[in-house]
């Protein structure tokens, strides 16, 4: 059986782009799509059993018509390859509110075949062409959702986050504890566990975390675990996999330099549950972001900063320039040639 694990797709996220012509979309938008585009062919070339996201599918709580439009094709795409899709909604998907619906609902609402939406917290049997697969959904936990009860209102904040943590905890092992042995099983949750490096997530934080450890999530029936929210790529444990997919497009510099992909998970039934996958991780395009250091403390400080931008490679990428330069020598900085040099860049985000 094999699943297709990725997260945070944020589409909307639209910083250090420019309107393409061909479309009247932003580039940011389309690099999106491709990176999405790049997972969605690979499920349907490979014939992957299921296509598991976790959660942040848009940046805002009110995707736009367009977005939306886009993300359908592509999910209508994979169910109507017989990829079963399963959609656990994050942070970036549910609304303030609980009366009104979150972003990927509609897809639920719609009955879309093939289609799982996890709008709440549950275990989902999926059948899929390679036989079943249980899936332990977890949306992003809303801590007012969970202390509703009158009893948690006056608690002080640290025991108000440990209370719900409980919660979730409780919950997850009840879970685990009606899972058929016989049936793959993964989790598959948008949250954050406490040991895993963060990046630029943190800025596009709506509300606070509630983290978790790891050892919480874990269960000896468990294949998998496939998370969502942290947007840098990394495997938190191996015995079972716990790994975040990562996001599959860098948001600012300070995702710079790490690659974008999801993951593949190959589950074999015939083994003893809990070491049943094996996983690796897909790269997919993903638009560069590049720093430039210079440091301008010769006679010609405009030509020490065009020798540092030609060692790199700035083509279709989104660059910064950081220029170390006395103050006498800054009006010898000729930012016009600087920009020249710059101009096959994407986006130059700043010259300083």
């Amino acid at each position: 059986m094999l699943l297709l694990h990725l997260s945070d797709l944020h589409l909307g996220v639209e910083n250090y782009g420019r309107i393409d012509p061909a479309t009247g979309l932003n580039s940011r938008f389309l690099d999106a799509l491709a990176a999405l585009d790049a997972a969605v062919d690979t499920a349907v070339d490979q014939n992957a059993d299921v296509f598991l996201f976790c959660g942040d599918a848009y940046k805002s709580r009110d995707p736009s018509q367009t977005q939306q439009r886009e993300l359908a094709r592509r999910l209508q795409k994979l169910a109507a390859s017989g990829i079963q899709v399963v959609l656990v909604p994050g942070n970036h998907d549910i609304p303030a509110s609980p009366s009104r619906a979150n972003t990927v609902e509609i897809f639920g609402a719609l009955a879309m075949p093939n289609v799982t939406v996890a709008s709440r917290p549950g275990t989902h049997l999926i059948r899929t062409r390679s036989g079943p697969l249980q899936v332990v959904a977890l949306p992003w936990p809303q801590r007012r959702a969970l202390l509703a009860k009158d009893e948690h209102k006056n608690l002080p904040l640290d025991e108000m986050n440990n209370r719900a943590r409980e919660i979730v905890v409780e919950w997850l092992q009840e879970q685990y504890r009606n899972l058929n042995e016989s049936i793959p099983a993964v989790l598959a949750a948008h949250l954050t566990v406490d040991s895993a490096r963060v990046g630029s997530e943190r800025s596009m934080m709506l509300g606070h975390d509630l983290a978790f450890l790891k050892s919480s999530l874990y269960h000896p029936l468990l294949d998998y675990v496939a998370l969502g929210h942290i947007h840098k790529h990394q495997a938190l444990s191996e015995s079972p996999p716990i790994v975040y997919s990562g996001s599959l497009q860098a948001v600012d510099f300070s995702e710079e330099g790490e690659a974008k992909g999801f993951c593949l998970v190959e589950t074999d039934p015939s083994r003893p549950a809990g070491r049943r996958a094996e996983w690796k991780f897909q790269p997919v395009p993903s638009r560069a972001f590049v720093t430039i250091e210079a440091r301008a403390d010769n006679p010609n400080p405009t030509e020490a900063v065009l020798r540092a931008i030609a060692r790199h490679h700035v083509e279709d990428a989104i660059v910064r320039v950081r220029i170390q330069v006395s103050e006498e020598e800054r009006r010898l900085v000729d930012e016009s040639a600087i920009r020249k040099a710059l101009s096959p860049a994407h986006c130059v985000a700043s010259i300083s």
